[in-house]
């Protein structure tokens, strides 16, 4: 009865049963982002509306209270104008000007002045010339300037209360003028003008952290929390009006640009949400910063006050309220879509078992088929494993057998030179010796002493040559470490009379650090490398060889560079071949290169050689570096 509807399946091509069902898997893929989608708008939706509503109120309660404090600052002042039509000598000065009057109001105003804390008071005639004033002693005094032009006096000289806020065309110092057209037997005789200084406010603004500014009649910014702000139009300004408030020089030579959000979107009266553009002064550091500007009209002023809060915290609040209703949506989704599933499951679970044990019948007669395969296959690699491990062992003697033969060849090469390191004391060894026999018959103990130590001397630098020459010719292993310093040392002293006879300039900049090779082994590179750099340089007057190493990372990187001619193009790609060599046959066998790759390869490390623009070669060497001393410096001879 299960045989049937497999049959059947097996019948229907794979894209026709495949296809479908993808497709339905996609289509309810988007239909749950859809909803997510939807309910996360939904959410944030709400949130914000909830959050602006409660940034209003509290926008509201700061707004009433800050606006009230600029009016407060305002009016305080706003009696010291009239208060001069009590002093007589004021009126005697503007009925009767003379020095001696002008001397003694402009004491009067300075004292008022410094008693009230206004930025200054001064006298005007009728026909807008300063009489006196409280700043007479400055060396920018208003004494004898004409203001005629200023819009608070013309209001004052005509009985009308001046009140006018601009930069002043002396200082270029922005005050908030109060004027008062004083009279005499009910006609104005002159204008008393009380110049305030506003500046209190931005401070305790900036103090408390609070986006906010005034703008005055023209939409002119002239008090802001942002100094960069001030000056600024809040609205397009016409050519026509940007002339007249030129020629009236209210706010001196400022360009009065414009400050336009890039969106405003009205919520209410006085209530609207403005964006700027991060590059404004009021924005962030990148992107777009968003305010909810709350304005409200300042008593006896045609001013407005305006604060902005922002609604960065906000929207963000709003977008984590919108994104947990999605994530809620989408969990709940997902545990519907799971217990739909463990339903099917169970469903199927049940017609799967007798599926199940068909198959395992059919399995295990499989497996049974395998096993007897994979033990033939086994049998086989294990015979392979076995001959390739011989081949191994013999790869590993043969190697060792071409490291050995490159030392000896080496050796061969040097035997001219030890025979000429050992001829050397033991000729003297024989002078000595003679002379010391001579020097005791005559009874000459202190010379025939000193001829002895000599003679000791020469033994051990004969024992010092033999004992290199037997520790170079040793067999190494691919295991082991060594110190390169010590390795620099020995290598440079087993060719040493090379070195003398050459009259090289060896330049030695390497550090004693410890690396991941056999000693033997690293000697024997080195040796290689400064041979085929002495044969390079054989002929030249100018000698010069660099040794040179620093440490890159886990990895140590040693120099071998020479001056000479260098290497022909078309020989540097068989550098590391076997028994290929530039010298003469009776100079070298061509393995010296090939070892010392081998050597540096075996220790888990390479041999490069580079070709510098400034002629010569110059071989790079890279090992594993193990330790580095502390306090290690470069040392040269």
């Amino acid at each position: 009865m299960m045989q049937c509807p497999t049959a059947s399946l097996r019948a229907v091509p794979p894209a026709l049963t495949v296809k479908p069902r993808l497709l339905r898997h996609f289509l309810l893929f988007l239909l749950l982002a859809l909803c997510m989608l939807g309910f996360g708008y939904v959410g944030y939706h709400l949130s914000e509306e909830a959050g602006i509503r409660q940034l209003r109120d509290d926008g509201e309660r700061q707004l009433e209270l800050h606006a009230r404090a600029v009016e407060s600052e305002i009016n305080r002042y706003t009696y010291l104008p009239s208060l001069l039509e009590l002093e007589s000598s004021v009126s005697h000065l503007l009925l009767n000007p003379t020095p001696y009057r002008r001397n003694l109001v402009n004491h009067y105003l300075e004292g008022l002045n410094r008693r009230s804390g206004a930025r200054a008071i001064y006298l005007l005639d009728t026909q807008g010339r300063v009489l006196a004033t409280s700043n007479w002693r400055d060396a920018d005094s208003y004494l004898g300037e004409d203001l005629a032009f200023r819009a608070y006096f013309q209001e004052a000289v005509q009985g009308r209360p001046g009140r006018f806020y601009g930069i002043g065309s002396t200082t270029g110092e922005a005050g908030y003028y109060l004027a008062h057209g004083l009279r005499y037997q009910d006609r104005i005789i002159g204008v008393a003008v009380v110049k305030v200084k506003l500046e209190t406010l931005q401070e305790r603004w900036e103090k408390a952290r609070l986006q906010a500014f005034v703008s005055d009649e023209n939409g002119i910014i002239i008090l802001s929390s942002d100094p960069a702000l001030r000056m600024k139009a809040v609205r397009p300004l016409s050519a026509e009006d940007k002339e007249r408030l030129a020629r009236s020089l209210q706010y001196y030579w400022w360009a009065l640009n414009e400050w336009e959000p890039l969106s405003r979107q009205v919520l209410g009266e006085g209530l609207e949400a403005i964006s700027f553009a991060a590059s404004d002064p009021v924005g962030a550091a990148e992107g777009e910063v968003a305010y909810l500007a709350q304005t409200r009209t300042l008593d006896d002023t045609p001013w407005h006050f305006t604060l902005l809060s922002p609604l960065a915290d906000l929207r963000r609040e709003a977008v984590i309220q919108g994104m947990l209703a999605a994530v809620g949506f989408a969990l709940l989704a997902f545990l519907l879509i799971a217990w739909n599933e463990r339903r099917k499951v169970f469903a199927t679970r049940l017609a799967a078992r007798e599926a199940l044990l068909a198959a395992n019948n059919e399995l295990e007669r499989k497996i049974a088929e395998r096993t007897q395969d994979l033990r033939a296959s086994n049998s086989r690699l294990l015979a392979e494993i076995r001959e390739r491990k011989q081949t191994e062992d013999n790869l590993r003697k043969a190697q060792d057998g071409l490291v050995q033969a490159g030392k000896l060849a080496v050796i061969g090469q040097m035997s001219t030179s030890i025979a000429h390191e050992l001829n050397q004391p033991l000729a003297a060894l024989r002078t000595l010796s003679g002379n010391t026999v001579r020097f005791l018959a005559r009874g000459a103990l202190d010379t025939a002493s000193t001829n002895l130590a000599a003679i000791n001397e020469l033994v051990d630098r004969m024992g010092r040559i033999t004992a290199s020459l037997r520790a170079f010719a040793r067999r190494s292993d691919d295991h082991g470490q060594a110190r390169l310093g010590k390795a620099v040392d020995a290598a440079l002293f087993l060719l040493h009379s090379r070195l003398d006879r050459s009259g090289l300039t060896l330049n030695r900049d390497v550090d004693d650090v410890l690396l991941a090779i056999d000693q033997t082994r690293l000697e024997q590179i080195l040796v290689n490398l400064v041979a085929n750099a002495l044969d390079a340089m054989s002929g030249q007057s100018d000698c010069l060889l660099w040794l040179s190493g620093h440490a890159d990372g886990d990895t140590y990187r040693l120099q071998v560079r020479d001056n000479g001619p260098g290497i022909d193009p078309a020989n540097r790609q068989y550098l590391f071949e076997p028994f290929f060599t530039t010298k003469p046959g009776e100079h070298g066998l061509g393995l010296g290169l090939t070892l010392s790759a081998s050597l540096a390869t075996a220790a888990g490390g390479s041999l490069a050689a580079q070709h510098p623009e400034t002629g010569g070669t110059a071989f790079e060497l890279c090992l594993p570096l193990l330790h580095r001393p502390e306090g290690t410096a470069s040392t040269a001879p």
